[in-house]
């Protein structure tokens, strides 16, 4: 049997990156996958991908900062699937500006992906959760080591993923105090080579050099991959994390020990 046999997933920013890589490895552990994201071509191509290798994965287009949007994508998945037991609020944009750098209107729309969207789409998930029957399931907020130390370059993202993580605890008690049976809990990646990341290695002119001095600042010695976030993710969402809540999964090759 799989981790996460007939359980119904919905992963936010799902079409590369960490969201892929979620959607492959809950599949791969029998989950039926929903991925949503606006890169459309890279979604059903992934969702697509995931079907021929033999797993149930569909595509939804979902702009996450729209709250009407958010209870049609849930209730449209009750309907096709009958029950929703993970959501994985995903969906994520860096900011490669200081303080100083950093306009209101770029401080805004990072929040509002980062931060405002993970707001929406806990609620929407709890409201369906619970009434299942049997009730419950687990929500994975995905933050970051920017949600637990600064990183001088990145104001907003700071901003965003520090939000989450607190916020992520008082639904995570909200759920307990009522007895809903739904976790809340958060993942907090370090570096990851994912399209984001390597966004912000273009950035600096060099991404080999980025690439290289990543690995140097990590005591593991490499920038994360996809899967090393995936393999929590899926430990979380799964029935092997039933007694955990509230927490913050830290998955960063070292880097916050030092």
């Amino acid at each position: 049997m799989g981790r996460v046999d007939g359980k119904v997933a919905l992963i936010t920013g799902g079409a590369r990156g960490l969201g892929e890589a979620n959607g492959r490895l809950m599949a791969d552990e029998g989950a039926t996958v929903v991925l949503s994201d606006v890169l459309d071509d890279d979604g059903k191509a992934t969702a697509d991908s995931i079907v021929a290798s033999g797993g149930s994965a569909e595509y939804i287009h979902q702009d996450v900062t729209d709250e009407d949007t958010w209870d049609e994508v849930v209730k449209g998945i009750v309907s096709r699937h009958g029950r929703l037991d993970i959501v994985v609020n995903n969906a994520g944009v860096a900011l490669d500006k200081t303080v100083e750098d950093t306009t209101l209107e770029e401080f805004r729309w990072v929040n509002a992906i980062n931060n405002e969207a993970v707001f929406l789409g806990t609620r929407a998930a709890i409201r369906a959760m619970k009434n299942q029957n049997p009730k419950g399931g687990s929500i994975v907020n995905i933050s970051s080591i920017a949600g637990l130390v600064g990183i001088e370059n990145l104001a907003a993202y700071n901003a965003s993923k520090g939000a989450v993580r607190l916020f992520s605890k008082s639904a995570a008690l909200h759920c307990a105090s009522n007895g809903y049976n739904i976790r809340v809990n958060t993942v907090h990646p370090s570096y990851t080579w994912t399209p984001m990341v390597q966004a912000i290695g273009d950035n600096t002119g060099d991404r080999d050099a980025f690439f290289e001095a990543l690995s140097e600042a990590h005591p593991l010695g490499r920038p994360g991959v996809p899967m090393d976030v995936a393999y929590g993710v899926l430990y979380l969402s799964s029935d092997e994390s039933t007694w955990v809540t509230g927490s913050e999964l830290v998955i960063d090759g070292g880097i916050t020990a030092v």
